[in-house]
């Protein structure tokens, strides 16, 4: 087995474990609000998130993983893009584990394209990147949480003014079973979106290292990319089931309260821009949609001041270092890798 083979297979590895880490970082995203509003137990939560993880893959067809695997040009069958991959992945596992310990719901996704595109500009430089997709993507940096609260503050007063007459312990009772299938709905959106853009890495790796042509079609029902599919949903179900406990906290207890209704709203509205970015082949951030649709529902159930803005405005700082930062860490792990595979 050559050297290229070897380092495909390292960066396929890297890129499930990246899958994994997604998970368990953005778990809370999936179930900060259900948790919060106590409809279920943290531990229930995470494997009701997982599953639902899970089933995506049958829901949406991969086009956020043509995206992604187009963020840099890739030339096929030329190794030192395969090092480019490799250099992007480890920079975006670092940066997630450094901000996850933090607690800080930072974007596991931007990490990801940033960490792609900084080691695709440290090998070839600006020309490598493709303006027109990272366009698309940094466009929706501001419209998925601006969609997301828009939608969220909305459905909250539509709820309110539709249920207006009735008994408050009546649509608690309702509203926390309605929360079940809003979560539901939300984990489908994440999956739908946050795995597929590792399936972009990895077609990108098969590409580059000559071991697919680069015009095969990424599908479940090809059987030579199924695989990619099943293993990237099955790691991403995986890591959502281990949790995000330091960041559930931050979205789902520190950021704003919220009652079952709230919760139904805010998921609801998340899962409504998921849907509509995985149709429309974006990448999105779901941490940036959830963390929109909570602050619109906050908005919309309470005076804006019982909003804690503090800790939005740091999330907000955190969103916007996270592509840049994750892209200086991806490009001198490229540079360390070319030095000691003597690329240059």
């Amino acid at each position: 087995m050559g050297t290229v083979s070897i380092i495909v297979i390292i960066t396929i590895a890297i890129a499930l474990a990246f899958d994994v880490i997604n998970g368990f970082h953005d778990a809370a995203n999936s179930i900060a609000t259900v948790v919060s509003t106590r409809v279920l137990k943290p531990q229930v939560a995470v494997l009701w998130a997982a599953f639902f993880n899970f089933v995506a893959m049958f829901i949406f067809s991969p086009k956020v993983a043509d995206t992604v695997s187009k963020i840099v040009h890739i030339k096929a069958d030329d190794p030192s893009y395969v090092y480019v991959i490799l250099s992007g992945l480890i920079g975006a596992v670092l940066w997630d584990l450094l901000t996850w310990w933090w607690g800080l719901p930072t974007s596991s996704s931007h990490a990801l394209i940033g960490g792609f595109a900084g080691a695709g500009v440290a090998h070839a430089g600006w020309g490598a990147l493709r303006w027109d997709k990272l366009g698309d993507i940094v466009k929706f940096i501001f419209i998925a949480p601006g969609l997301g609260f828009g939608l969220g503050f909305m459905l909250m007063l539509a709820v309110y003014w539709t249920f207006r007459r009735w008994r408050p312990a009546k649509v608690d009772r309702r509203f926390r079973k309605a929360q079940l299938f809003s979560a539901a709905l939300y984990s489908i959106g994440h999956g739908g979106n946050d795995a597929q853009k590792t399936m972009g890495i990895i077609m990108a790796v098969l590409f580059a290292g000559g071991i697919l042509p680069a015009e095969t079609k990424l599908s479940l029902f090809n059987s030579k990319t199924s695989w990619i599919v099943l293993s990237c949903n099955a790691a991403m179900g995986l890591g959502t089931a281990f949790g995000g406990w330091r960041i559930v906290r931050t979205m789902g207890m520190k950021l704003t309260k919220l009652k079952p209704v709230g919760g139904f709203c805010a998921e609801t509205a998340g899962a409504i821009t998921l849907f509509m970015a995985t149709h429309l082949g974006i990448p999105v951030s779901t941490t940036h949609t959830i963390t929109g649709s909570i602050v619109g529902v906050g908005s919309a159930t309470t005076k804006v001041s019982a909003v804690k803005w503090g800790i939005a405005g740091r999330i907000v700082w955190a969103w916007l270092f996270t592509i840049p930062a994750a892209a200086i860490v991806s490009a001198l792990c490229y540079y360390a890798s070319a030095h000691f595979a003597h690329l240059h």
